[in-house]
């Protein structure tokens, strides 16, 4: 066998094993998980839409401000995570089923069933006061971690070959986190909508609003995308080898995360001027927990970006350099940028570099057949480096 079939080879095997460029079909009707996802996301729906309605009769205006807000924090972080998925892309499609899980299913009809009872069970054991303190930390990280883990199990029975690594259960993760996230952000807002007997209620919405996007980013969306890249090192796929140590320590790291984050009043107690230092301890330890886990998921995926894109290099359609780029990490994209010779050569790498991911995700499309679409982004590719015009 030649190199050259030695790459094309290597390329086919790594978009078979990570199930780039799949397709989604969401309506199977003989699986199981099709209809457990549609019976519970349906439920929390039903439920959502009861309390919408009920409070819109009060808070109409707060209603639509949180949602408008509330959704434009999630289209930006929908523009963050393409940013930083950089390899074998995830479906969308699957993606916003992941959502929908979270803003309903794991939130409205799980979470929020489980957390009252138990929340009751400890007031009723302890006392009110410890309940308040303590309760929700010692509750929401087992239930609503669970629940969305529990969307993640689903999406892998839905898409096998689309939940390849602990890298998709990162992303599906942050995604399931988000929705979750948005819809009990929303809650918070029409909550403190009330105080001062609804008087100004949208200026009391809006610093709660404000409050939830301003540390957002270090609760829901974080914790999930930790718990769920250990739930997938935990149980092991065909592209990634089980690593239940390593899984466990994932997801117990993320519970204790949002335990931390629900019980910051109680830690603190009577000393309030402990807050503020204690939101900086817990937010940068949920930083360096994600980042960690980024880390660790994401090489599997720059393998992958290499092996596909090898035979390209070897064509000469994308020079070495290039192609480090394409499979690198932050610091190697730096430092291709910071090669550039002033603004213009800057863009002009940075299209070529655009090009060559839009050329592999048509090869992933394609499973790594030359059809009319690879051929044109090939083409498209030589015509940047060329500086033609359109």
């Amino acid at each position: 066998m030649s190199d050259h079939d030695t790459l094309l080879a290597a390329r086919t095997a790594a978009l078979r094993e990570s199930g780039w460029g799949e397709g989604f079909r969401f309506v199977q009707p003989r699986n199981l998980a099709f209809w457990v996802y549609l019976l519970l996301v349906g439920a929390g729906a039903v439920i959502w839409l009861r309390y919408a309605s009920t409070e819109a009769a009060a808070y109409g205006e707060v209603l639509i401000v949180a949602t408008v807000l509330f959704g434009l924090y999630g289209a930006l972080f929908w523009w963050f995570t393409q940013r930083i998925d950089r390899y074998a892309h995830q479906s969308r499609k699957l993606i916003a089923i992941a959502f929908l899980w979270g803003a309903f299913a794991a939130s409205w009809a799980m979470a929020a069933n489980a957390n009252s009872p138990i929340l009751s069970l400890w007031g009723k054991a302890f006392g009110q006061a410890w309940s308040i303190d303590w309760g929700a930390g010692l509750t929401a990280p087992f239930t609503e971690e669970l629940a969305k883990g529990f969307g993640v199990l689903l999406l892998i029975a839905l898409a096998p070959r689309l939940v390849a690594t602990a890298f998709d259960g990162f992303v599906l993760g942050a995604f399931i986190g988000l929705g979750f996230q948005i819809l009990e952000d929303i809650q918070y807002a029409l909550g403190s909508a009330g105080e001062q007997f609804g008087a100004n209620a949208v200026d009391n919405a809006m610093s709660t609003i404000l409050m939830r996007m301003a540390l957002g980013v270090a609760a829901h969306i974080l914790y999930s995308a930790v718990f769920c890249t250990g739930l997938v090192y935990f149980l092991g796929r065909p592209a990634e080898p089980r690593r239940r140590g390593r899984g466990l320590l994932l997801m117990g790291t993320a519970m204790l995360l949002h335990g931390l984050w629900d019980n910051i009043g109680g830690i603190a107690g009577s000393t309030g001027y402990l807050i503020p230092l204690l939101w900086v301890v817990v937010i940068g330890l949920a930083f360096f927990t994600v980042t960690r886990a980024f880390n660790l998921s994401v090489p599997r995926e720059r393998s992958y970006m290499r092996a596909v894109m090898a035979p390209e290099e070897a064509a000469g359609t994308v020079t070495a350099e290039e192609l480090d780029t394409l499979a690198g990490d932050r610091s190697v994209r730096k430092a291709y940028r910071k090669a550039a010779r002033g603004h213009a050569d800057r863009r002009r790498r940075d299209h070529l570099l655009e090009a060559a991911h839009d050329l592999a995700d048509e090869l992933a499309r394609s499973g790594g057949r030359d059809d009319q679409r690879v051929r044109f982004a090939r083409a498209e590719l030589a015509r940047l480096r060329a500086g033609a015009p359109r």
